[in-house]
Parts: C-alpha cells; sequence; structure tokens
C-alpha cells in the first residue's frame, strides 16, 4: 500500500507561510503551556490537540493539491470545523460528561464529521495504509454480528460506535492520543530546538574526529552520528533525511555502493527509536499501555540498543574489509574535543534529561525541564555574544545557572520568566537576531514533525475502541495460543510476520499498538515477561520500516544514495540483522532485557550475542580476516544460530563450533 502523501513531497516540505505558520506557532506553544501547567481536563487537551493537527493537515494538505483557489479554501474549511470540534468538547465538556452515551443531535454531528475527518486527514498525510485497516475494524464493530459465529460479536448500535469513538477516552481521543498531546509533542519540540540549535553538527564532527580515520570510517560516522541524534529525535526517518544528507554522499565518496550506503543509514536512524534515553514514541505509548514507569522501559532497552548498533558498526567494519576500504584522512577529520568545545553547552538538556528520568521524574515533567534549559542556554548564548571577556562571560554562565535552579522552588514556571527575561535582553543589546528566528523555526518544524504521530495516534484509537467494545483482541488471542501453546518459537515467528505485514502499511506507533492489543497478550500467556513481550512486538514494529516491499526508512534515502528503494532496503537487512535475533534472544533470555536473574546472567547473555552478532556478521558479509568461502559462510551463521536457540547443550556446541571456526579461518588466511 503507499505511504505516499498526496501533494508532492517539495510542497510538504517547503517552509510554512501566512496563517500555517502562525497556526504551528500557536500549536507549539499551546503544547508547552499544557507540559507546564496543565491547566484543562486531560480530554479537552487531547480534543484540541487533535483539532490543531486536522486544521494544520487540512492547510498542508487540500483536495487537489491545492491547484486551485476553491481546493485549498474547501480545505481551510474542513480544518477549522475539525479545529470548532475539539473546541467543542472543551466547552460543553460539563454537559458532555452528565449525558456520557446519551448524543444529542450535536452530539451525532460532531462524533461522526471528527471521525470522518480524522480518517480522511490521515489518507492525505500518510496514505491509505493505516485508514483501510481502521476503517476495517469499523466495519467489523459495525457489521461483524452478521460474520460466522467464530468470528461474531453480539452486536452494537450505532450511537454505541459514535459515542465511543468520538467521545470518552477509548477512541480517537484515547491512550495513543493523550501520549502523543503530551510526551510525544514535547519531545519533538525538544529534538527540533536542539536540531536548530546544532546538535546535529557536534555529533557529525564527534563521529567524523573519532571514527572518521578508521577502515570504512564514513560508514561508521554514520551509525554514530544517527545513533546519538536518534537520543534525541526518537523518529527514524526523520533521522535518515537529515543525517543522510551528509553521511551518504560521504560513504559513496569512499567507496561504499549507494545501496549500502543507504542502507546503513537507514539502519542506523531506525536505531534511534530503541535508545535510550528518549526512544521514540512508542516507548511512552508502551509505558502507558502497561503501566509501568518510563524508566523501566528504558533498562529493558538499554542493552538491545547498544547491541543493534554495535551490530550495525560490525557489519560496517566487515564490509570495509571485504572491499578493502580505507578511512579519510586524518588531517581531514575535525578535532573531535574541539567540536565539543565549541557546543558543550548542547549536552546539558540532554544530561538534565537523564538525570530527571533516572531520578524518578515523570517523562512529561523531565522532558518539560530539558526543552526550557535548551531554549535558556540558545538564548544565553545570543546574550553573551560579542562579550570578549572571559571573567564576565564566566559569571553571566554562572548567575543564570542559580537562575535556572529556581525552578525547584517556584516550577517551571522560572523557565518562562527567564526566558521572557534574556529574549528582551537580546533586543536591548540588538543582537541574538538569529537565536530569535531559530526559535520560531524550531517551533514551527516541531509543529510540522508531530502530524503524521499525531494524526496516527487518532486514528488507531478507532482500532483500540473498537477491541475493547468488541473483545475480538480475546477470540484472536485464543486461536494463536491454540497453534503455539506447545511451540514458543512458533508464536513468536507468527507474531514476528504479523508486524512485519502490517509494516508494509502502516507506521510503527499503529503497527505496535495494533499487534500489541493482539499478540503481546498471547506471548505474556505463554510465559512472556510482560516488558518482554510488548518490547518483541516493539522491535518488529521497527524492523517492518527496513523490510521490503514497504520499507519507509530506505524510500527515504532512496533520493539521496540516488538508488532504489529495494535494493537499499535489502542491505538495510543484512547490516541489521541484530535486530532480527535480540528479540528472539530476549524471549528465551529475559535477562538480556534485565527482566530477570543476576548480574551474572545478564553478562553471559550480553557475551553470547555478541560472539553470535560477530558470527552472523561474518556470514552476511562474508569477511572476517579475509574473505569466507561458502563452506565457512555456512559454518559461521551455523555456529551463531545455536547460540541464539536456549536449548541444553546449544551453547557448548555454538561456541566450540565458533572456536574452531576462528582458528581454522585464521590458519587459512593466513596460508594464504
Amino acid at each position: 500500500m503507499s505511504q505516499a502523501p498526496t501533494v508532492p513531497d517539495e510542497a510538504v516540505h517547503a517552509p510554512l507561510h501566512g496563517a500555517l505558520f502562525v497556526i504551528a506557532i500557536l500549536f507549539s506553544s499551546y503544547q508547552i503551556w499544557m507540559a507546564a501547567f496543565h491547566p484543562l481536563s486531560s480530554l479537552v487537551i487531547r480534543s484540541i490537540h487533535v483539532g490543531f493537527v486536522l486544521l494544520m493537515i487540512y492547510g498542508l494538505y487540500p483536495p487537489l493539491g491545492g491547484r486551485v483557489a476553491w481546493s485549498r479554501a474547501l480545505g481551510w474549511v474542513l480544518g477549522l470545523i475539525g479545529f470548532a470540534f475539539g473546541i467543542y468538547q472543551w466547552v460543553f465538556e460539563a454537559e458532555l460528561t452528565q449525558r456520557s452515551g446519551d448524543l444529542t443531535t450535536m452530539d451525532w454531528v460532531v462524533g461522526v464529521v471528527t471521525v470522518a475527518l480524522v480518517f480522511d486527514a490521515a489518507r492525505r498525510a500518510m496514505g491509505w495504509g493505516l485508514p483501510v485497516i481502521c476503517g476495517g475494524f469499523l466495519l467489523y464493530g459495525m457489521f461483524g454480528n452478521h460474520l460466522p459465529s467464530v468470528l461474531a460479536h453480539r452486536g452494537f448500535g450505532l450511537d454505541q460506535i459514535v459515542s465511543t469513538l468520538g467521545f470518552g477516552t477509548e477512541g480517537i481521543y484515547g491512550t495513543p492520543t493523550y501520549v502523543s498531546s503530551t510526551y510525544i509533542f514535547l519531545f519533538i519540540l525538544f529534538g527540533s530546538f536542539l536540531e536548530q540549535a546544532g546538535m546535529i553538527r557536534l555529533f557529525t564532527d564527534f563521529a567524523l574526529g573519532t571514527v572518521g580515520h578508521t577502515r570504512g570510517g564514513p560508514a561508521k560516522v554514520a551509525v554514530i552520528s544517527s545513533g546519538l541524534m536518534g537520543t534525541i529525535s526518537g523518529s527514524g526517518v526523520a533521522n535518515v533525511v537529515t543525517t543522510g544528507q551528509f553521511t551518504i554522499p560521504l560513504m559513496k565518496r569512499f567507496g561504499y555502493n549507494s545501496a549500502f550506503a543507504g542502507g546503513v543509514e537507514a539502519t542506523a536512524s531506525m536505531g534511534g527509536q530503541i535508545m535510550p534515553p528518549v526512544m521514540g514514541a512508542v516507548a511512552f505509548i508502551m509505558a502507558e499501555t502497561i503501566n509501568v514507569p518510563y524508566l523501566e522501559i528504558v533498562k529493558a532497552a538499554v542493552i538491545p540498543a547498544i547491541l543493534y548498533f554495535v551490530t550495525a558498526f560490525w557489519m560496517v567494519h566487515l564490509e570495509a574489509g571485504r572491499k578493502g576500504l580505507i578511512g579519510m584522512s586524518k588531517e581531514d577529520c575535525p578535532n573531535p574535543w574541539a567540536a565539543v568545545r565549541e557546543r558543550w553547552y548542547l549536552l546539558l538538556p540532554l544530561a538534565g534529561l537523564v538525570v530527571l528520568l533516572f531520578s524518578g521524574y515523570t517523562p512529561l515533567f523531565s522532558g518539560t525541564v530539558g526543552l526550557g534549559l535548551t531554549v535558556i542556554l540558545i538564548f544565553g548564548a545570543a546574550v553573551v555574544s560579542g562579550v570578549r571577556s572571559m571573567p564576565l562571560r564566566a559569571l553571566f554562565w554562572v548567575l543564570l545557572g542559580f537562575a535556572c535552579s529556581g525552578f525547584f522552588k517556584f516550577g517551571v514556571g522560572a523557565f518562562f520568566v527567564l526566558i521572557t527575561a534574556l529574549v528582551a535582553w537580546t533586543y536591548i543589546r540588538r543582537t541574538g537576531g538569529d537565536a530569535r528566528r531559530l526559535a520560531v523555526i524550531a517551533l514551527v518544524d516541531g509543529a510540522r514533525h508531530a502530524l503524521p504521530v499525531a494524526i496516527a495516534c487518532a486514528l488507531v484509537g478507532v482500532i483500540i475502541g473498537m477491541i475493547n467494545l468488541t473483545g475480538v483482541a480475546a477470540e484472536l488471542g485464543g486461536h494463536i495460543i491454540a497453534v503455539g501453546e506447545n511451540n514458543l518459537f512458533l508464536a513468536l515467528v507468527l507474531t514476528m510476520v504479523t508486524c512485519l505485514i502490517l509494516g508494509m502499511g502502516i507506521p510503527t506507533i499503529p503497527n505496535y499498538i495494533i499487534t500489541s492489543s493482539l499478540a503481546a497478550p498471547v506471548l505474556l500467556k505463554l510465559g512472556v515477561p510482560l516488558i518482554v513481550s510488548h518490547m518483541f512486538v516493539f522491535y518488529f514494529g521497527i524492523m517492518a520500516d527496513l523490510t521490503p516491499p514497504v520499507a519507509l526508512a530506505a524510500f527515504a534515502a532512496a533520493p539521496i544514495a540516488r538508488e532504489s528503494g529495494l535494493k537499499i532496503s535489502l542491505q538495510a537487512i543484512r547490516v541489521a540483522i541484530a535486530g532480527f535475533i535480540v528479540p528472539f534472544m530476549a524471549v528465551y533470555s529475559p535477562a538480556l532485557m534485565l527482566q530477570t536473574g543476576n548480574w551474572v546472567d545478564t553478562v553471559w547473555i550480553v557475551f553470547k550475542a555478541l560472539v553470535a552478532i560477530a558470527m552472523w556478521g561474518a556470514g552476511a558479509i562474508g569477511f572476517l580476516f579475509g574473505p569466507l568461502n561458502w563452506v565457512e559462510r555456512a559454518w559461521a551463521i551455523l555456529s551463531a544460530s545455536l547460540l541464539i536457540v536456549a536449548l541444553p547443550f546449544t551453547d557448548e556446541a555454538g561456541l566450540a563450533l565458533v572456536a574452531a571456526f576462528v582458528v581454522w579461518h585464521r590458519w587459512r588466511v593466513r596460508q594464504a
């Protein structure tokens, strides 16, 4: 199914002007205010959030691509209706609560039209894939009582369906929209400000300076810079189109072919969704869905995320060895520590975010503080620009630090006061024009980047609403359990295939929500720990963006690499092989996600995983100390497979085969 928007990409990514520019700033400002002070009820915050999303999407994606005036006018009319119906939930909040389930004529209009607009807006922004799937669930809720007895439900009135989907917190204003209107938007904005402030440049220069001169250095730069950028953005496709503009041409210039260069960037960028501390939007949804602290999700993800990037790094190292590629000249690589000295202050908000998260504060509070610190640092740097006296600069930063500490007593409101004072100071000193422009662009970009995530979260509420209303998850889960109750591996494979197939038509967030509703409870009943079962689904939802035929990350890299998305996707699968291995290892050995056992168990499974990754990579690339023949490649893959399967004596057999392989291959290469 097509993922392409209904308007040309140039129009989508062109700078916003006029009314859309103003609306984007208002949208971001509204979200910041709600995150900082939460003055409205949760349901109202969600409804206005969806209203803003509809207004911006219809402004960006009018009918016929906006080629005629009446088409643009119709788009604005539909967007304003969607926004007004979001406000309706606020104005009549008390009345809607009192007559819950008893719809008036106006309630019918608002409910039906809002659901229809959400479907249409998702189609405009994301293509047909997700609306078709959600439409299937909606039709099941409406007419499923006429299906054969195995699939049939008892039947529900249209008023029940409209009430569930258009009002309350089980439909389009459900948990995904709650997460979108709080955590997700805030962290997208956080990443947008850091990106505008030069974080990409910092990460890229640091990666170039540390590994650019090593064997295959340009590809290792892509892995490191995309991984670091993923810690703040949490968006795979966004990483591809930002860091990929630099890393893909660099890899091609130093000898990697176009498909492999695109595959490396797509793989590394998608890993950002599993890289703590921010991770992707799915991590926040998971924490809310299974009702565990976000810190527990981070702890479970940290080792697999490191293994994922170790795999990508190892793969590009082996490919460079196979092709005899060298790194960049040492003189052409920037000094990594000079880059850190120049932009070290950009790391402070990220460090503060990590400290707050690991101190037990909520992601919403931590993200608000991180965003506030980022803006303060941007305008603080603008205020002292041109001040050459080092003592004065040091004094300024010390005083600014003391002022920031006021939030411990006065809350985040202290940040608003401080930012206002700094902005005013830039006007007084007649400096900081770039900083003010940067902040405005970050607000606009944050709102735009949130649109596809937000509309997907709203639409998948249809699936959640219909699943809760009909109970289809329990019915389908029973059938999967019947198939896999005597074979956990078969159940895991069925779940993996489901995630990958769904990923052909929908992004990671709805993919996770659907499969976690249907498959994760099945794995739980088969004895897989709660977080591990949801992480299994999460990982393969991400891998779907690298898997053909519809691999979003690969196709995002295609125009930069000047290669077909399908070829890039096939190379990405080779590079990201750990993404397919680690989830299975975690199910059989939950210590990999710190869910069971002690530190000895964790060290052992990590060691096994590293050895398996090393062997699997050698077999997939065809190189270790030297080129591998087909017998050695099969030998390496077999030994790696034995380390993954947690059966009696398979570890011993796998390690013995690995040792024999390494000795033999080393001897053969020396002889050659």
